[in-house]
C-alpha cells in the first residue's frame, strides 16, 4: 500500500512561482507512474501533467494550458515527485492532488489511478 502526503503550495501573486511536493510511504516510488490533478470550485477534477515510472524512462507530459510553465520530476531516492509550478495565472488557482498507479504509463483519467494525496490548496492573486 502506498500512502502519499502532499505538502508546499500557498498564496502567490500572478507570475509567481510554487512547487508542491508528494511524498510516498510504503512502496517503492520508483515503480509508480504519478499524474497531478487539480480541481477548482465548481469544476471536475481536470489532469495537469505525469510523470512515467523510472523504468519507464520518467518520460512526463503536460496538458498544453501548463505545458512551458510547469515542471513535473522525480527523486527516488527521497521517493517524493514534485510539481513545480512557474508564472502562475489566476486561473491556475485550485486544490491540486497527486495520484500514483503501479506499473503502468500516464494516464489522464483520475479512475486510472490507485493512490491520492490529500490535496494542496494553491491560490494565484491577479
Amino acid at each position: 500500500q502506498v500512502r502519499l502526503v502532499q505538502s508546499g503550495g500557498g498564496l502567490v501573486q500572478a507570475g509567481g512561482s510554487l512547487r508542491v511536493s508528494c511524498a510516498a510511504s510504503g512502496r517503492t516510488f520508483s515503480t509508480y507512474t504519478v499524474g497531478w490533478f487539480r480541481q477548482a470550485p465548481g469544476k471536475e477534477r481536470e489532469f495537469v501533467g505525469g510523470i512515467s515510472l523510472s523504468g519507464g524512462g520518467g518520460n512526463t507530459y503536460y496538458q498544453d494550458f501548463v505545458k512551458d510553465r510547469f515542471t513535473v520530476s522525480r527523486d527516488n531516492a527521497k521517493n517524493t515527485v514534485y510539481l513545480q509550478m512557474n508564472s502562475l495565472k489566476p486561473e491556475d488557482t485550485a486544490v491540486y492532488y497527486c495520484a500514483a498507479r503501479p506499473y503502468s504509463g500516464i494516464s489522464d483519467a483520475p479512475r486510472a489511478y490507485d493512490h491520492w494525496g490529500q490535496g494542496t490548496q494553491v491560490t494565484v492573486s491577479a
